[in-house]
């Protein structure tokens, strides 16, 4: 299925340098965001309070988060929780007062719009619980990205491994460099969303992979320079991108408006994600495939004509 067929070729790796130079750019930007300001961790990594409230019609979350802001504690979350009438309220440590005098605090306010809203459970989580998610978020990152690199050296050859996963890497660092920028929320959510990015890219990594690879074997392709090979392979694709990464799109920008503040980060993530997978497939992955020198003869295996037996 195409929606569109482009007859002549794009030179996309005549612009390979300057593509590349962007994306270093943006890379070293996203870093010094990240040392400089920092990401701004949720409740789940950096401890706090975990309260589950109970009302007896559907619960007004923007009246709660209005109230909850009134204490002043920080970034707090408020969500649906199951149903319309349950609400989970995560909080930030707060210095001199524990979970039970913050949660009698937060019910005092819930009280005074609702007195029916009954506090279900309040839990606290300690700051070890959130280093250990920490360690265990960067762990799951490094697993994907040694997979990811294992899988496509399998499939092709380490060439495009590489390019690919220093591609699909500065989608992630990107990404975080802009929560770290704008000072959006970290949490659970967003690294899922995060860890999702890393499949959807290297999904837009494989397909233009495979198609430099079909390439590298038609007859008629043959005598062609690598980067007109890249070139055939990427603008052939494009359809298929449109396609993809459009409905796709449409889908999270859906999430974003009208999910609310509890699909916010996760779906902001996935935008920013997309955008930039479709970049890094196109721009930068194929661009350092090319600049590694990947040839033909790395793509197909040269059969070599048997010797005759001498009589």
């Amino acid at each position: 299925m195409e929606f569109f067929r482009i007859k002549r070729d794009i030179p996309f790796m005549s612009y390979g340098k300057v593509t590349t130079a962007i994306s270093l750019v943006t890379f070293i930007l996203a870093v010094v965001f990240l040392f400089t300001k920092g990401l701004n961790l949720s409740v789940e990594f950096t401890g706090g309070t975990v309260m589950e409230v109970q009302y007896q019609q559907a619960a007004n979350l923007p009246d709660i988060r209005h109230r909850v802001e009134t204490l002043k504690l920080g970034e707090a979350q408020v969500q649906s929780l199951g149903t319309s009438r349950d609400v989970m309220i995560r909080l930030p440590n707060k210095p001199g007062t524990n979970s039970a005098k913050l949660s009698e605090q937060v019910m005092s306010l819930l009280k005074q719009a609702d007195a029916g809203v009954q506090l279900r459970k309040v839990e606290f989580v300690g700051p070890s619980v959130g280093e250990e998610l920490v360690t265990h978020g960067l762990t799951a990152i490094a697993l994907v990205c040694l997979g990811i690199v294992l899988y496509l050296a399998l499939r092709f050859e380490w060439r495009l491994a590489v390019s690919a996963i220093i591609a699909n890497m500065h989608d992630v660092v990107i990404i975080l460099g802009c929560f770290a920028f704008f000072q959006w929320e970290f949490s659970l959510t967003v690294l899922a969303g995060v860890l999702a990015v890393l499949g959807y890219s290297v999904n837009e990594s494989v397909v233009v992979f495979d198609r430099i690879r079909e390439n590298f074997r038609r007859p008629a392709m043959r005598g062609r320079s690598t980067s007109e090979v890249i070139d055939n392979a990427i603008t052939a694709t494009m359809s298929r991108t449109f396609i993809t990464h459009g409905s796709t799109e449409t889908m999270v920008l859906s999430m974003l408006v009208f999910g609310g503040p509890a699909l916010h980060g996760f779906a902001m993530a996935l935008t920013i994600g997309i955008v930039f997978g479709i970049y890094s497939s196109v721009l930068v992955a194929s661009p350092l495939a090319l600049a590694l020198g990947t040839k033909r003869e790395h793509m197909i295996k040269v059969v070599k004509p048997k010797e005759e037996a001498v009589v």
